[in-house]
């Protein structure tokens, strides 16, 4: 009953003029984001960052405009799939393998509304999750000590490359080098200051927003420097949308399908490093065992767009829980959201739901308010999200640079903090032709000081004995998920990024 007070309380805050308009502003941006390949949700959140803060928001508005451009971009990333049959992002892979075919048939609007339909209803079930879950792991969180701070911090870390990932060496080198950047400052225990090889700027630390629209946004038009020729696109102006609604038949057969994909996504989500792309793997996989009898699968089934589609929101939704209630991210993006959040001067963990509460329910209250936003946009207006998708990347890539620019210059009114952003840019193309990924960095930055800070402590307490990282039932679980999290990759890995590519090869969705 408390859940649901707190959650009317929530609904209050939300549904102000002032945060209609933010979040209806963010699933816009969001969508259109999430359709342009490339760019995807990371990215998306990456770059209104600044333009949230130059807008001189709250806590409370800023994650509303940002959490919908969240779930705007899980939203967009199916148009690009199902039209152009380039996934917007990694989770909407899947979705392109009925998704096109359908499209090709002449059904491109009844498969976007389709998808649609699928991401509200695993978005919108995955919000009800974090509302009852996120409470529960608050419980659990409070028995944490400095130690299993620690190895909770640890687990984060060995397990951010993900059940997908087929390098972890790659992971834990960029986790490293995050870590690395966060030890540079004044230490804040002994007054000594690292690694800031004299200049003054440094003696503070790294902002980490400015390394994350380095990493993210510019490095994003490095690489359209890179390769300006581009793709020719002859086909997207051949493409037919048709109609726009989907037959109540396919909703009702499609159905089962969303109910199950949605609860295997949410469970993707709230598992550190699995993320929506695994979610969206598992739920076409498993759903193509069950219900594909007649090998209709590949060809343009229904069913074969809903299951990925919900599978990948009900998984962005899983990916809040522990962010909020743990302060660990489940996701890449949710790690951009932690940035925001601890830019905000808010600490997320078991504390956030009794000392900010405002803050947590009115976000969930948004998100449920967003959802029905994405919805009611996403099937009238895929016409327009469909030119969208014709805005040669010559336009759009200075566009991003500008706001990259304008926004950092306008939270910090320093030019350092302009070259270090730069810096991080060609750091972040560097490590992209590498096939680095960028994520852990930004965990490494964010999390490095509190995780030196809680191993102090632990030792401290117990007179400098290091085994007290490994002296209670509740670290010692979390050191042998965090070892498993770390190899499992390493022997399954492979195979599940084989068989996700190998699907895509296999039923004909690479464009001819």
């Amino acid at each position: 009953m408390d859940t649901l007070t707190s959650l009317a309380d929530g609904f209050a805050i939300a549904l102000t003029w002032q945060n209609i308009l933010l979040a209806l502003l963010g699933c816009f941006l969001g969508t259109i984001m999430g359709a342009l390949p490339g760019l995807g949700p990371s990215n998306g959140v990456a770059i209104l960052i600044p333009l949230a803060f130059t807008l001189g928001l709250g806590a409370t508005p800023s994650l509303i405009l940002l959490t919908s451009v969240y779930y705007g971009a899980m939203y967009g990333g199916r148009i690009s799939s199902i039209l152009l049959n380039i996934p917007g992002d990694e989770p909407a892979m899947m979705t392109c393998l009925d998704g096109h075919p359908m499209a090709k048939k002449g059904m491109a609007g009844q498969a976007l509304s389709l998808s649609g339909i699928a991401s509200f209803f695993g978005a919108f079930f995955a919000t009800w999750g974090l509302i009852f879950l996120a409470p529960q792991l608050v419980k659990i969180a409070l028995l944490f000590g400095p130690a299993e701070y620690f190895a909770l911090f640890a687990l984060a870390f060995m397990t951010l490359g993900g059940v997908s990932s087929t390098n972890q060496a790659k992971s834990a080198f960029a986790a490293a080098l995050g870590i690395g950047l966060a030890m540079i400052g004044v230490d804040t225990q002994t007054g000594v200051p690292r690694f800031t090889f004299g200049e003054v700027h440094l003696y503070d630390g790294l902002d980490f927003l400015v390394a994350i629209v380095g990493l993210f946004a510019l490095s994003e038009v490095f690489i359209f420097l890179e390769n300006r020729h581009g793709e020719a696109d002859a086909d997207k102006s051949k493409m037919v949308v048709g109609r726009l609604t989907p037959p109540v038949s396919m909703i009702k057969e499609t159905t089962p399908t969303m109910v199950r994909s949605t609860f295997l996504g949410f469970l993707a989500g709230v598992l550190p490093g699995a993320g929506a792309s695994l979610g969206s793997f598992i739920s076409y996989s498993l759903e193509k065992r069950l219900v594909d009898k007649d090998n209709t699968f590949g060809t343009g089934d229904p069913r074969g767009v809903a299951a990925p589609e919900a599978g990948n929101n009900a998984a962005a939704g899983g990916a809040l829980v522990p962010m909020l209630a743990l302060g660990v991210p489940g996701s890449g993006t949710t790690a951009v959201l932690l940035a925001v959040l601890l830019s905000l001067n808010i600490t997320p963990g078991p504390l956030l739901f009794s000392q900010n509460p405002d803050v947590v329910w009115g976000l969930i209250a948004a998100l449920f308010i967003a959802n029905f936003m994405l919805l009611a946009m996403n099937i009238p207006m895929v016409g327009l999200f469909t030119r969208v998708l014709m805005v040669p990347p010559r336009i759009l890539m200075p566009v991003v640079a500008m706001v990259s620019f304008v926004g950092i210059y306008g939270i910090s009114g320093s030019s350092f903090d302009l070259l270090v952003m730069v810096g991080f840019g060609l750091m972040g193309w560097v490590l992209r032709k590498l096939d680095v990924p960028l994520v852990p960095i930004i965990l490494g930055t964010l999390l490095g000081n509190t995780m030196e800070n809680n191993l102090r402590r632990a030792i401290t307490i117990d007179n400098g004995d290091w085994w007290t990282l490994v002296d209670s039932p509740l670290s010692i679980a979390l050191w042998c998920v965090a070892i498993i999290g770390f190899i499992l990759p390493l022997i399954i890995g492979r195979k599940v990024k084989a068989q996700m590519h190998e699907r895509r090869d296999e039923e004909g969705s690479i464009s001819d």
